[in-house]
């Protein structure tokens, strides 16, 4: 069954920090809080289009620290969320928060509204990190919320950023590493932007901050990805959305965007996992299968995985299939006399 977000976003409400990389505005393409008759004409809305027959779906309030916001204004929010909940029409609620916003007294209140999920932006868990990009909480604070969501048995997701002020490969691979050991249900990871009207932004127009670039966000996203793959853990998203703003406008200043940025990070990773198989072939012929949805994947954007491949592998010729046998991240070999299974984790 598939799963669908019904997403509510409420863009800097409760943030008692301004994180240096941050303008939720841009990031949501939403330009205000919303009010109950909102919240309600958003979800009908969605379900317009989505069977709960054949897909799983949540309330999702994105986009600020949902429990940092008055407790009154929560529980009016959430009241709407729980009809749609008490009716059957959604099937959950999930909220986003920091996590030095985070103790029993709010996840109780929280879990009587039927919240199943809650998302913390982490970030990073260095300490240096999480102090040049203005976080305000501290690794404990992630260690003790992240704790007492499993203890109240509610899913947790959490979020972590790949070139924040600071940050190294090194650093960004031992959060993830860290984020493994607090088994969350899911992750999400983003690669730091520069975007307009930011602190960020100040510091890179003086000089004082450089972001990754594509290439180099790709290779460390890839081992990330490689990383949460190989420990189970569902990652959910890759890079922010392609918002209006940020395809179209001039909000986004400089940093490694792409609309489909997951789709690079995938496409290497089977680009370097199949490389390490090639050389064993000579002046022969092979069968590459993948399951039909990584067909695109192991391509290559624009063909580039394909047109590497014929580069670096002249003598080998190459023939892509797909099938729906094949498991997700999984790649079969099929030459001469010879058929193996891989996959790019």
């Amino acid at each position: 069954m598939k799963n669908f977000n019904i997403p509510i976003f409420v863009p800097h409400m409760g943030c008692p920090h301004e994180c240096v990389f941050c303008n939720q505005k841009i990031i949501t393409n939403a330009k205000s809080g919303v009010d109950q008759a909102q919240i309600q004409r958003i979800i009908n809305e969605h379900l317009e289009t989505l069977d709960s027959h054949e897909a799983e779906i949540e309330i999702a309030f994105f986009g600020g620290n949902f429990t940092g916001i008055p407790q009154a204004t929560q529980i009016e929010y959430l009241e709407v969320a729980r009809k749609f909940l008490d009716e059957g029409r959604v099937q959950g609620i999930r909220i986003s928060t920091r996590p030095d916003y985070i103790d029993e007294k709010r996840l109780l209140m929280l879990k009587s509204f039927g919240v199943k999920t809650v998302e913390l932006g982490v970030q990073s868990l260095d300490d240096g990190v999480l102090k040049a990009s203005k976080r305000g909480h501290s690794i404990e604070d992630v260690i003790r919320a992240s704790n007492l969501i499993k203890y109240c048995q509610m899913k947790l997701g959490l979020q972590m950023m790949v070139g924040l002020p600071g940050d190294t490969y090194q650093k960004s691979y031992q959060t993830a590493q860290k984020i493994l050991r607090l088994k969350p249900d899911y992750v999400r990871i983003y690669p730091t932007l520069v975007l307009k009207d930011t602190e960020l932004c100040r510091l890179y127009q003086r000089g004082e901050y450089q972001p990754l670039d594509l290439e180099t966000a790709v290779e460390y996203t890839g081992d990330l990805l490689q990383l949460f793959y190989q420990s189970g853990i569902k990652v959910i998203r890759v890079g922010l959305h392609p918002t209006e703003l940020l395809i179209g406008g001039d909000e986004l200043v400089a940093g490694p965007f792409h609309p489909a940025f997951r789709s690079l990070v995938e496409s290497r990773m089977y680009r370097l996992s199949i490389e390490e198989h090639l050389a064993a072939f000579k002046d022969e012929s092979i069968r590459i299968r993948v399951n039909s949805r990584d067909r695109s994947n192991l391509m290559g954007n624009k063909r580039e995985n394909i047109r590497y491949f014929n580069q670096n592998f002249p003598k080998v010729r190459f023939e892509i299939d797909s099938g729906d046998d094949v498991s997700r991240y999984h790649y079969e070999i099929l030459g001469k006399d010879f058929k193996a299974v891989y996959t790019i984790f």
